[in-house]
């Protein structure tokens, strides 16, 4: 699977640590930065990642902040973008399966790398189910 990357400076190590477990479980990953923990703005590298994703429809993309919540409402803002803030493997089985979530947002100040790691592997995992869900993501994208 291939994975665009992002973060703001509140999510530097968290980011650098799912970069190298991705590539580590066989993945590609293409980081979009931030490189250093310098005060950057979250919305200016959920947009480069969503214009990625839009650009390159097989790509998943991964955003992290402090909590995640600026990521995931930055992300949502694309039509064409279902980013899915989650905090466990649970959420991200859903978020794929039922909402056929294209972009995974999560906080390094709520999850841990353990927990980052289940996460990973739900999404990765998961896959759109259709059916009864089709519809509804249907109505997500309203003009």
């Amino acid at each position: 699977m291939k994975f665009y990357i992002a973060t703001d400076h509140a999510g530097i190590e968290l980011k650098d640590y799912t970069v190298e477990l991705l590539k580590e479980k066989g993945h590609e990953v293409i980081d979009l930065g931030p490189f250093n923990k310098d005060r950057v703005d979250y919305p200016d590298y959920a947009h480069k990642l969503c214009l990625s994703i839009l650009e390159d429809s097989d790509a998943q993309g991964i955003l992290i902040c402090g909590s995640g919540i600026g990521m995931s409402m930055a992300a949502n803002r694309h039509e064409g973008i279902r980013a899915a803030l989650c905090h466990d493997a649970y959420t991200a089985t859903v978020a794929r399966g039922h909402n056929d979530a294209n972009v995974l947002c999560f906080g390094e100040r709520i999850v841990g790398k353990g927990v980052a790691e289940s996460i990973l592997d739900a999404w990765i995992a998961g896959s759109f189910e259709g059916g009864r869900h089709c519809g509804r993501v249907e109505k997500i994208e309203i003009n």
